[in-house]
């Protein structure tokens, strides 16, 4: 598991385990939170491509969906 803390998500870089059209690595755009300060929206864009798109930020922590950082 991946230690994702919710109020660094901004800007953090991540690498797809099983990238899909050339997108392999990706920087958090956007991080929303509500009143509670629980997270509500996370967008991450491509970097090859610069698709946006928007996920649960949670997915963040599996090691089987995702590692930190910008990896080989």
């Amino acid at each position: 598991m991946n230690n994702v803390n919710p109020k660094k998500l901004l800007n953090s870089k991540w690498t797809a385990q099983t990238p899909q059209n050339k997108e392999k690595h990706f920087i958090v755009t956007e991080v929303e939170y509500n009143e509670d300060g629980e997270v509500c929206t996370c967008e991450i864009e491509s970097v090859f491509s610069k698709r946006q798109e928007y996920i649960d930020w949670r997915e963040l922590k599996d090691i089987n969906l995702w590692k930190q950082g910008w990896l080989s």
